[in-house]
Parts: C-alpha cells; sequence; structure tokens
C-alpha cells in the first residue's frame, strides 16, 4: 500500500508517522508570509481599518498601555512591536510613559530570559514592562457586573491615556477567535472574572467554540466588555504555519479583528462530509503543547469530527508536564468524565484552570479511547483519566488503522478546525 510521511507538530521539532496515502490530511490552505513584514506594520497603522491613523490617535496623549500576549502565544512581537512604539515616539510619547503589560491571563508572569525572548532585549531594557497578576486585587478595578459576577481590569489599562491591543489572530475554542478585545478579557481581567467567563456553564455552551462568533456568549462579553473600558487601536497579526506574519490587521477593535478572523476562517477551516472513525492530530507544536492543559484545544477540534465512540491519537511533548497544580489536583481526583461532570457543574466550587479539564473529560466522554504520545510526560500522569499513555506511536496507529476505515491526520492539531457537514450522532 503506498505510503505518506505526514509531520506532526510536537514541541519545536515533529513528530513523522507513515500513514496509508488514503488517509486524508487535513491542512490549512497555504498562507503566504508578507515579503516586508515591518512595512506592512507601519502601514497598516498609517491606514488602519474604520479608524484614523495611530500616529493620529497617538498627538497629545500623555501616556500608553499597549498590551501583548504572553509566551503561550506565538506572536512575533519583535517585528510588530518596534514599530508600533515607533509610532508612538514620533507623535510625542515618551519611552517611559509607554507601559507594555503582558495579558497573562491566569498563566505565570514572563520574567528574565523569558521575557527577552518575549520582546527583545532592546525593548525589555527601555520600556516599562508589566505583568498582569489576576489574584492581585490591588492590580485591578471593578468595572461592571455580568449575571452578578464582577468584571474587574487591570489599572494600568483602565489609567492609560491610550489603549492599544496586540495579539494573533487564530481559531480559539472558546472565544471562537484569539486576538481582538480577549487581550482585555479575560487576558488583563482578575481572577474572579475569569471564573465567570470559564464557569461550567459557559465552557458547556454549544456555540462556545472555535471559529463560531455569532450567538458565542464568550465573544459577546468579550465585546461588551471591550467597549465599557474601551481600545483606542488594535493591530493583530494572523501566521502561517511556519509561523511567518501572512496578514496584518489594524484599526478598530471589532471591524480590523473581524477582518483577520475572515483571513483565517478562510484558511483554517476543512469541511468534511460526515464524522470519521480516528483522528489522529498534535498538540500544535511549542510553545501551545508546553502542558498537557493545553492540548485540551486539539482534543476538542478533533471531537468535533469523531463519531461517538471513534478514537484519537494526539501527539504532544508536554516538557513541562500536566499543567498548573490546580489542573494537576483536578486530573488525579477524578477518575471519569461522569465524575469530573458531578464534582466541578456547580459554579460555587469553580477551581482554576477546570475549564481545559472540562473540555478533556468532554472529549474523554465522547470518544472511545483516546491515545496520547507525549515524552514529555511522566508514565504514571495520566493514569486517572482514561487516556492511554503509548511508547510508539507509529506501531499504534499501524495497529488501529485497520478498525478505523475513516481516518483524518491534522499535523498543525488545534490551528486547523475540521467542519462536518452533517450532524454528529450521539
Amino acid at each position: 500500500m503506498p505510503k505518506q510521511d505526514v509531520k506532526f507538530l510536537c514541541g519545536e521539532g515533529a513528530v513523522d508517522l507513515m500513514l496509508p496515502d488514503s488517509v486524508p490530511v487535513l491542512q490549512m490552505k497555504e498562507l503566504y508570509d508578507l515579503p516586508d513584514p515591518k512595512s506592512a506594520v507601519y502601514e497598516a497603522l498609517a491606514e488602519p481599518t474604520e479608524s484614523p491613523p495611530l500616529g493620529k490617535m497617538a498627538l497629545g496623549r500623555k501616556s500608553a498601555c499597549v498590551v501583548i500576549s504572553d509566551f503561550t502565544r506565538p506572536v512575533p512581537n519583535k517585528i510588530i512591536l518596534p514599530p508600533l512604539l515607533s509610532v508612538l515616539e514620533s507623535a510625542g510619547l515618551s519611552k517611559k510613559n509607554i507601559t507594555i503589560l503582558i495579558a497573562t491571563g491566569m498563566h505565570r508572569p514572563n520574567l528574565g530570559e523569558e521575557l527577552e525572548a518575549l520582546v527583545g532585549r532592546e525593548i525589555m531594557a527601555n520600556y516599562p514592562i508589566v505583568n498582569h497578576y489576576c489574584r492581585k486585587p490591588e492590580e485591578y478595578r471593578k468595572v461592571d457586573e455580568i449575571d452578578g459576577a464582577p468584571i474587574e481590569v487591570n489599572q494600568h489599562y483602565l489609567d492609560a491615556d491610550l489603549k492599544i491591543l496586540t495579539g494573533l489572530i487564530e481559531p480559539h475554542f472558546y472565544a471562537g477567535y484569539s486576538g481582538g478585545g480577549k487581550a482585555i478579557l479575560p487576558g488583563i481581567s482578575s481572577f474572579e472574572t475569569m471564573k465567570f467567563m470559564h464557569s461550567y456553564k459557559m465552557i458547556d455552551h454549544p456555540k462556545v467554540t472555535n471559529c463560531v462568533l455569532e450567538g458565542n456568549p464568550f465573544h459577546e462579553y468579550v465585546i461588551r466588555v471591550t467597549e465599557l473600558v474601551g481600545a483606542d487601536f488594535v493591530l493583530n497579526v494572523v501566521i502561517n504555519k511556519e509561523r511567518q506574519i501572512a496578514g496584518v490587521f489594524a484599526g478598530h477593535y471589532d471591524h480590523a479583528h473581524l477582518a483577520g478572523c475572515q483571513m483565517v476562517y478562510d484558511h483554517s477551516v476543512v469541511r468534511l462530509e460526515e464524522p470519521v472513525d480516528m483522528v489522529i492530530t498534535s498538540g500544535g507544536g511549542y510553545p501551545l503543547d508546553a502542558t498537557f492543559y493545553q492540548v485540551s484545544k486539539a482534543l476538542i477540534c478533533a471531537k468535533d469530527i469523531l463519531r461517538r465512540g471513534g478514537t484519537i491519537v494526539v501527539a504532544c511533548e508536554c516538557r513541562e508536564g500536566l499543567g498548573s497544580p490546580e489542573f494537576c489536583g483536578i486530573i488525579h481526583s477524578v477518575c471519569s468524565p461522569q465524575e469530573f461532570f458531578a464534582g466541578y457543574c456547580d459554579p460555587k466550587d469553580l477551581v482554576i484552570d477546570q475549564w481545559c479539564a472540562q473540555n478533556i473529560y468532554q472529549a474523554l466522554d465522547h470518544a472511545g479511547k483516546i491515545f496520547i504520545y507525549s515524552p514529555g510526560l511522566a508514565h504514571d500522569a495520566l493514569r486517572n483519566t482514561g487516556a492511554i499513555r503509548i511508547e510508539n506511536i507509529q506501531q499504534t496507529v499501524n495497529d488501529l488503522l485497520n478498525a478505523h476505515p475513516k481516518t483524518v491526520a491534522v499535523p498543525d492539531g488545534p490551528y486547523v478546525v475540521g467542519v462536518v457537514q452533517k450532524p454528529l450522532n450521539g
């Protein structure tokens, strides 16, 4: 039988699998990198979507806050930040009055070498850089209330005279797409706010999913809060699978973001006639697969195109293990999806990081078996989940193929979103 060599993202490299030519490989449509991305950024800042040029907006402003994503997102900050900062300074803002705020959400702060890798040595040395701490009350204040939940946002952002959001637009399994106002909510919001945005009820909503904006309550709350606290300008990019810039979208926080979302949709969504028997996928490579916590994104994407009782095989490095202590506690405390659903559905008992655990158990509940190839996980790390840790992914796939005639390969993991034309059974 003719074979094809398929490279599945894993850490900073790839896992090669030999698969029958009959196995469809779901991939993004090719996105070509921009020949001069730095010039493209300058052009987008000067000719933005539904907004005055950034340089004009910055005139007369006393301070600016530039929100950037943390290390878990492969945003090309070293390319997009220098033009943005240069435009601000040309408009009269001094370096000391331009605060770079890292939207850590609930992740750890980015410090030292990690910070230098994120923004570059020159920016690190010359601008005030602040990490968002979601559990330090002195860092944020309340701006609204939704369904009884406080909406609390970082004060560095709220107090800035000019508010700028940056980020990467890609499929997102809650917000539909990353980028835009997601830099505020949940990026620089408090833990109490994120408890609401990541509640069991929210994550269970059928339209809280990849590449869906209309009727998605997560996205609707992001827009509501962004309108309330303000966002003067957004600078978002779309990258290709080589992580080179393929599109730059700047201007109005909603209109510019939507233009980028359309580009992502056109290149990332793959349509299938019916659910499949087996999905072979990846965690998306580093930094997305640094922890098993983030691999939930790949599992949800696989679940959405899998028949009930089907099989998922995932390659993911997980160099930092399972994830946070709270996430590890959840994974080690329950022995089945049903036990998780029963134990974590009450909003009063919400535990940090339970939302990604919820996605993992949703996938486990839907699939018959999930096999995990992960050189970074301890042998017993998944002992309570029902997922099966494997050492030889090629042998496992070979053993499974005959019993799974409808198999698809998704080597880029959650960067590709499959959509089934016919409803999923079960």
